[in-house]
């Protein structure tokens, strides 16, 4: 997402003291010596306990025969992430029917090793379709937490309904990740979705914290190397609610731009400075192993996160890469927006998806989509309105009419998709949208200009951040109170939009049958407070066929 809550670096005075002024410092930083003030960060029992599994366990990815799990071994005390430190170590896993794990039906061993930060994955298959399991793993006597997974019904099962959980843009720094905690507390979920920025890179204070740092990033620093993102993978996967998530059910998770760098592209970053913060190709390289040395994910093409999951015939779910392929953005009232030759998805991607969707024989097709795809025209804001919604967007504050960093900035990519779907009846299209920091209910014209006389090709549900700064946090008011304002006058501007909530975190269920896919909407009471409750704000649903949102006054 685009750098929201600091002026563009190319503005700064020489002495401010911002990431990029800070990148020597910084940069010989991440070079020093990582046991010692690492050590220090981590629970006592990493110091004089070993093995250890503190980093919890993960699945990801199911198929209707399997799933990857996923975990981290601490063999030694010293071999603590991004050190490059610790023996070769064994690692067994077991999957069972039951908790009590007396019925177990798979198992098997592999090696954890420096070279991949003694991560460890394992790809299970010869399961049974739409079933919980549970698993474990093991070191030297030493057992993982036990946590549950399921696996994708058969891809020809007449499935009744689907459920998932939807998050994206967790900023550690800004508060506790209580959403991850209602979610787990659930049971019901046959999965969860992370949409993108999984993690934040930017050092201790200098992202949206409303100036207060509620807990401090590992390393302090803008990670640039590979220890650094290993180093703040591995922080993140201390939480309790995120273990607790991992725990419960299987994710499937795509990249945004700050598992990179801020507002990333194909040849570099806005939050890069090539030189001082040395290659873009080695940041990226160093920021995607990291990636996938720590998420249960099973990349379709090496590199990338675009891939396809099928749920029986109810669902399948085409997952995209919005950062890898992409063109530099564009400033914006820039032309280019509309340019033939720019893209944001890749010539192959954007091809596999198009044939992916007209080919797709299921009731519904969801598409995992980082950055929004609806039309965003900000209207007729007053000034006190506009300057924060600018500051979220990272874009000029003195007026504006898209954010470039969405399909906005990529309209040829657009139209090209949305006239696929109309020219081949492509129906029940719906994006699944995070990186915007609001909550938002949207169709997704054919032309918005002419909206509602335009069609409507799909729809799409975007999900508020985690505990990322949204406009009351940039504002600095109560949570409503921008909202109760700005959402009837971005309405108005953007008759496609259905619902827009800019100021609360929190995360969506996605409920699915065959008559509808309905998208409920959670706040949580106080992202810097441990024990945040939550509650049902508002949910919308898209009925089969229509390609239009509606409200629905329950949740499922």
């Amino acid at each position: 997402m685009t750098s929201r809550h600091r002026s563009s670096k190319t503005s700064e005075g020489p002495n401010s003291l911002t990431p990029r002024r800070r990148t020597v410092v910084k940069a010989a930083a991440a070079t020093a010596v990582l046991a010692g003030p690492l050590a220090a960060t981590l629970p006592a029992r990493a110091v004089d306990q070993a093995p250890a599994f503190l980093h919890g366990v993960a699945s990801g990815d199911p198929l209707p025969d399997g799933v990857l799990l996923w975990t981290r071994v601490t063999p030694v005390p010293e071999a603590i992430p991004g050190s490059g430190l610790g023996p070769d170590t064994e690692v067994s896993w077991t999957v069972a029917r039951d908790k009590a794990f007396s019925q177990v039906v798979a198992k098997g061993s592999t090696t954890a090793t420096a070279a991949s930060d003694h991560t460890v994955k394992a790809d299970i298959r010869g399961l049974q379709p739409a079933t919980d399991y549970w698993f474990r793993f093991s070191a030297q006597g030493t057992d993982s937490p036990a946590a549950r997974t399921r696996t994708a019904p058969a891809a020809d099962a007449a499935v009744t309904g689907l459920r998932f959980g939807v998050v994206s843009c967790a900023n550690w720094e800004a508060g506790y990740f209580s959403s991850y905690r209602h979610l787990a507390a659930r049971g019901d979920l046959d999965a969860w979705l992370h949409l993108g920025d999984y993690i934040y890179e930017y050092g201790t204070g200098a992202y949206g914290t409303r100036d207060r740092v509620v807990r401090p990033h590992d390393p302090a620093h803008e990670i640039v190397t590979l220890a650094d993102y290993r180093v703040r993978h591995a922080r993140y996967k201390t939480d309790p609610d995120l273990q607790a998530l991992h725990a419960a059910a299987p994710v499937v998770a795509i990249w945004d731009d700050h598992e990179l760098a801020n507002d990333t592209w194909s040849q570099g970053a806005e939050n890069h400075t090539e030189g001082a913060e040395g290659t873009w190709s080695a940041r990226r390289a160093a920021a995607k192993q990291a990636y996938f040395e720590w998420m249960p994910v099973r990349p379709a093409i090496a590199g990338t996160t675009y891939r396809r999951l099928r749920f029986g015939k109810l669902a399948d779910l085409s997952l995209l890469d919005l950062r890898s392929f992409r063109s530099q953005q564009v400033k914006v009232g820039d032309g280019e927006v509309d340019d033939p030759d720019r893209t944001l998805t890749g010539r192959a991607q954007l091809d596999w998806l198009k044939s992916g969707l007209k080919a797709s024989d299921t009731t519904w097709r969801l598409v995992g989509n980082s950055v929004m795809i609806s039309p965003f025209a900000i209207g007729s804001l007053s000034a006190d309105l506009l300057k924060p919604l600018a500051k979220l967007l990272g874009l000029p504050q003195e007026g504006l009419a898209l954010n470039t960093d969405q399909w906005d900035g990529y309209t040829d990519d657009r139209r090209e998709l949305l006239a696929h779907l109309r020219a081949n009846a492509v129906r029940n299209t719906v994006f699944l949208t995070g990186d915007i920091h609001m909550a938002w209910a949207n169709d997704v014209p054919v032309d918005a200009g002419t909206y509602p006389l335009s069609p409507s090709a799909a729809t799409e549900f975007v999900v508020t951040s985690v505990t990322s700064d949204n406009l009351d946090d940039i504002v600095k008011v109560p949570q409503g109170t921008v909202s109760a304002v700005a959402s009837p006058v971005i309405r108005a501007a953007n008759r496609h939009v259905h619902w827009v909530d800019t100021d609360r975190h929190g995360y969506g269920v996605l409920d699915i049958t065959t008559e509808r896919a309905q998208m409920d909407y959670y706040v949580v009471s106080d992202r810097t407070k441990r024990d945040a409750t939550a509650k049902w704000s508002r949910s919308y649903r898209t009925r089969s066929g229509t390609q239009k949102v509606e409200r629905s006054y329950d949740p499922v």
